[in-house]
């Protein structure tokens, strides 16, 4: 593979070399995971890549807290969320899903800002974030930022709402506002951590003291061309008590999260055997 690099140390130095190669092709590389497999697949001529991993800026590379948000910098590992105990023990779903990512080797490089650019509908670590409703920060070549819900920022498979001028600097979690919550991943590949999803479910419910459900995200994966976040499933938990879950409530709620699949059949799974996991395992949350 040809190519030339452009290493960046300083937010001042990736933005020029992003203005200064906007009539060119580039791209923005970190951790490489999931870049260099794509450069082996269809080679791309006159590339260049914007290296970032040696970033030094802390919005990009670290796990902050700030007011009522956890910020997650882009270039912050799948290790370094397994390893951080807040997100261990108040965000499980995102530690849970962090550490299914394939092997130690793996999350060591993988960024979480590349798992969600890369928009793959089967991606762990986004699909987890969709599910706490996360909203990215993004920076453009001059300097300006906005900010996009996760869930709009993919667009579908491998798009999102970049434009050529734009960088995703950061994630932002909120917090949770109880300290009573039911929280998971859970995915069906052939092997586990290394497998891609055939499917997943992410789930992060928050409740009373008493166990009222007062807030829920829940998001599915490797069902549809992006990763949805299941509001109506949301809906239909907000109020009832997290320890009496009935049957029919949990196939209601099971229902409920079906209606975001739109599943394909592939190599890997059949679209009938994916909505059946997708069934049985939103069921299963509620079971023990």
């Amino acid at each position: 593979m040809d190519f030339d690099v452009i290493n960046v140390t300083t937010t001042d130095e990736l933005c020029s070399a992003i203005a200064g190669n906007l009539n060119n092709n580039f791209r923005i590389g970190a951790g490489y995971t999931d870049l260099i497999l794509e450069l082996k697949q269809a080679r791309v001529q006159d590339l260049t890549i914007i290296n970032i991993a040696q970033l030094e800026d802390p919005s990009f590379n670290s796990i902050i807290e700030k007011g009522d948000h956890i910020i997650l910098g882009a270039l912050v590992t799948a290790s370094d969320l397994v390893d951080n105990k807040k997100i261990k023990e108040e965000y499980p779903v995102l530690y849970e899903s962090a550490l299914s990512v394939a092997s130690t080797q793996i999350r060591n490089s993988a960024t979480v800002g590349g798992n969600i650019c890369n928009a793959s509908p089967a991606a762990d670590m986004s699909a987890a974030l969709v599910a706490l409703q996360a909203i990215c920060n993004i920076l453009d070549s001059d300097g300006r930022e906005r900010n996009e819900p996760l869930v709009s920022f993919i667009k579908g498979v491998r798009k999102t709402s970049l434009v050529k001028n734009e960088i995703l600097k950061s994630i932002s979690i909120p917090k949770n506002s109880s300290s009573h919550i039911k929280s998971g991943f859970e995915k069906v590949g052939t092997r586990k951590s290394m497998e891609i999803s055939i499917v997943s479910l992410s789930y992060h419910i928050q409740c009373s003291s008493e166990g009222t459900i007062e807030k829920a995200g829940v998001s599915c994966g490797a069902v549809a061309t992006t990763i949805p976040f299941a509001s109506s499933a949301c809906n239909f938990l907000i109020g009832k008590n997290i320890d009496a879950i009935s049957e029919i409530e949990r196939i209601g709620f099971a229902k409920k999260v079906l209606e975001y699949a739109i599943p394909i059949s592939d190599i890997r799974a059949s679209a009938w055997y994916r909505k059946e996991v997708l069934f049985n395992i939103s069921k299963s949350i509620f079971e023990s």
